[in-house]
């Protein structure tokens, strides 16, 4: 790397990740998660608004690999995170509805996704049809575990009923279309096909290795400092994850994630929260660059009257399919209607994971640049359109109590004091750490 493309590369850096965390300061203060506006600043810097020349002097030629390799340590961080904090309880006592609602809220928009995807595929698929139509599907059936994690802490319903469940039955989809994007892309993957069969060896060795991070673990969990000594034990394992991965033809987000889903977690909380909060803090200053990488990749160039037909069509099913799906299940699962309309939207939301599904997707070729573009638009309508419809219809602990009407009848001087209110749930399992809350993907 030359001396010229050094300073071209701290430009770029500071000027994106500025971009960045204002718009993403900005989206904050109007209740959106950040990422909505880190994905806006993005756009904004790609050539849907900024003309060749200022975007050649952003993010010169010869920087881009860079910023899209730092990205990709970024992005690798989060997803270890992602699989790290996944709770593993977080199906205890819910089990039923959890699973009745995630398999509604992939079922439907999955499979009404292949239908919408059908024949769009003739027009829009740049490779294998079967890839576009089965990953349209995948990318329909989404939701966005950290987002969802924000928007639940910021209005106090982690720990309520509601909140519980919609996390259990988004992580139990979420690993769903994490799973079924890896199929897909071990189904379209060119080249040296036999290193696809060498994935159940991966999976045996992570799960042999796990044993070994346990000891590791406990050994150094009562040391002040064995987040710092054990952070970069951790990431070489996660970076030879994503190598593994990415080697066998599956995605390098596969990689971390399973890498962070496979790591010990009874009995080591503390250490656990300390290490998820080490590396929260070192893949937010990358991640951005990710949102800008992937908002920038953003084109509207040749969006024609069918185009924006189709892009509305995409929209609206989206929205209306997994929607559908969610309450579906919930009412099928036992909730009742003010339950299950407030899960339904809450559950929508993609943010993050569908930005990084549809840039694998574009990566693998099951995509093409148009209909990235349009599904970037689907995935930041709604998230952006979460909050404003919650406080339409509100989940049922968020409406206040009624006051009770004062007794104006004196208590006799023998009256027992009052039982304490059996009927009050009890708080739910830990469902999300607060790192991941913070990072408001």
């Amino acid at each position: 790397m030359t001396g010229q493309t050094t300073v071209h590369l701290f430009f770029s850096l500071a000027a994106l990740l500025a971009v960045a965390k204002l718009f993403g300061a900005l989206a904050r203060a109007v209740r959106q998660p950040p990422v909505v506006g880190e994905i806006v600043a993005g756009v904004l810097c790609g050539p849907l608004v900024l003309p060749e020349s200022v975007r050649a002097v952003l993010i010169p030629p010869d920087v881009a690999p860079l910023l899209s390799a730092l990205a990709a340590v970024g992005l690798a961080l989060f997803m270890f995170v992602v699989g790290y904090e996944l709770e593993h309880t977080l199906l205890r006592g819910r089990r039923r509805t959890a699973l009745g609602v995630a398999v509604g809220s992939v079922l439907v928009p999955l499979v009404v996704g292949v239908l919408v995807a059908v024949p769009l595929a003739a027009r829009y698929a740049p490779g294998s049809r079967t890839g576009f139509v089965l990953f349209l599907g995948i990318a329909m059936s989404v939701t966005a575990f950290p987002v969802l994690a924000r928007i639940l802490a910021d209005r106090g319903l982690t720990n309520g009923p509601l909140g519980g469940l919609a996390l259990a039955a988004a992580a139990v989809g979420d690993l769903v279309a994490w799973v079924g994007l890896a199929g897909v892309a071990a189904l379209t993957a060119d080249g040296e096909q036999w290193r696809i069969a060498l994935l159940p060896v991966y999976v045996l060795l992570l799960l042999c290795a796990r044993p070994l991070l346990k000891r590791v673990l406990t050994r150094w969990a009562e040391r002040p400092a064995a987040p710092a000594a054990l952070f970069p034990l951790l990431v070489s394992g996660l970076l030879l994850s994503c190598a593994a991965t990415e080697w066998m033809g599956v995605h390098y987000i596969f990689g971390a994630f399973a890498f962070g889903a496979i790591m010990p977690r009874a009995g080591l909380e503390k250490l656990r929260d300390r290490l998820i909060h080490t590396a929260d803090q070192a893949g937010t200053l990358l991640l951005p660059l990710y949102f800008v990488v992937a908002g920038s990749k953003v084109s509207l160039d040749g969006f024609g009257t069918s185009t924006l037909v189709t892009l509305l069509t995409l929209l609206a099913v989206a929205v209306a399919a997994k929607a559908a799906g969610v309450y579906a299940g919930a009412r099928l699962s036992g909730l009742d209607h003010r339950s299950a309309l407030p899960l339904s939207i809450l559950m929508n939301v993609r943010g993050l994971t569908e930005i990084v599904i549809l840039s694998v997707g574009l990566e693998l070729g099951l995509i093409d640049g148009t209909v990235y573009s349009m599904m970037v638009v689907m995935a930041v309508v709604t998230t952006a359109m979460a909050g404003p419809l919650l406080d339409v219809a509100p989940p049922p602990e968020q409406h206040p109590a009624p006051h009770p009407a004062p007794d104006t009848a004196a208590p006799a001087p023998d009256t027992a004091a009052p039982a304490p209110d059996t009927a009050a749930p009890a708080p739910l399992a830990h469902a999300a750490a607060d790192e991941t809350v913070g990072t408001g993907r």
